[in-house]
């Protein structure tokens, strides 16, 4: 299928982030499809993440204090493309995945799209969280990335006083001007691309394209623990926006879902089944989040 070629831009928002924006911005500048702007947009970093990000793009800004304020300065003020998407500086763009959300989301009509995402990592639970996210694509705990911008300007972009559900909020608001598709991974022989050997040394050995591969660090429990902890503290605000009885707030903040349903609907069940290793450490990682947030106040 032929498709048009629109401008697109993507916006890549940073704090400290030396380690990880080179190959974050490498993976932007070999896209098959290059009808591309690349925007970095820093919060007070203190370290070289202005000065790498500028040997790709000019478009480098600093904008604080939050993701949500990077992200909408970024997509509303800054970009100039027909389609706007985020990503963080430790995420890697498959090398057709622009391409493929242009051509999905043009098909579908759709005005924004879920992109699968791959957490990269050898360590157990690092492939437990890769396990886990597995779970997630396309669902009520997920979140888009890439967006029709006339329809993420209309609907006033990320709410800046949220920390975390802001992706879940940003769906909401999106849900009544259209529809959220959800882009298709497939095997495809990678081998090729300058970033395969990086992949393939954090754990991955299926070369799945049109998704972003996330480079978290390997797995720390306090860390990770810290950042539900932190993450969960704007829930108050979106449960009073949306209300507890809003359909897809049950499901996100519901024991059962949660715990349960996410992994087991649509035939999910198959995969938990077959690596109940991994399901094991999946359970035990959910029942320590619980924990944290019931001792916050907040039922998860």
């Amino acid at each position: 299928m032929s498709i048009n070629e629109p401008f697109v831009s993507i916006v890549v928002t940073t704090r400290n982030e030396e380690s990880n924006i080179e190959n974050c911005l490498l993976s932007i500048q070999e896209q098959s499809y290059k009808n591309v702007e690349i925007i970095v947009v820093d919060n007070k970093s203190t370290d070289r993440t202005k000065e790498l990000a500028s040997h790709f793009t000019d478009l480098v800004f600093n904008k604080g204090p939050e993701r949500s304020a990077q992200r909408n300065y970024g997509m509303i003020d800054v970009a100039k493309g027909e389609y706007v998407m985020f990503v963080d500086a430790d995420m890697i763009l498959a090398p057709k995945l622009v391409e493929a959300c242009i051509r999905t989301i043009q098909a579908g009509g759709f005005s924004a799209l879920h992109i699968p995402e791959i957490i990269l990592g050898s360590k157990y639970f690092s492939r437990v969280r890769r396990f886990e996210r597995s779970f997630y694509d396309g669902t009520v705990v997920d979140g888009a990335r890439f967006f029709k911008k006339d329809v993420f300007v209309k609907v006033g972009g990320f709410d800046p006083s949220m920390s975390g559900p802001e992706d879940w909020d940003i769906d909401k608001k999106i849900k009544h001007e259209g529809r959220i598709g959800l882009l298709q991974k497939n095997l495809v022989d990678l081998s090729g691309w300058s970033l395969w050997r990086f992949i393939e040394d954090r754990g991955i050995h299926e070369s799945w394209s049109d998704v972003i591969f996330h480079n978290e660090t390997e797995f720390s429990l306090k860390r990770y623990l810290a950042k539900k902890a932190y993450y969960s503290a704007s829930f108050d605000a979106y449960i009073t926006k949306w209300g507890k009885d809003d359909p897809d707030l049950k499901k996100q903040f519901g024991l059962w879902y949660r715990y349960f349903g996410i992994f087991l609907e649509n035939n999910k069940w198959k995969r938990m089944f077959r690596r109940l290793d991994l399901a094991f450490g999946m359970y035990f990682l959910r029942f320590l989040v619980g924990v944290v947030y019931l001792v916050k106040g907040r039922v998860d």
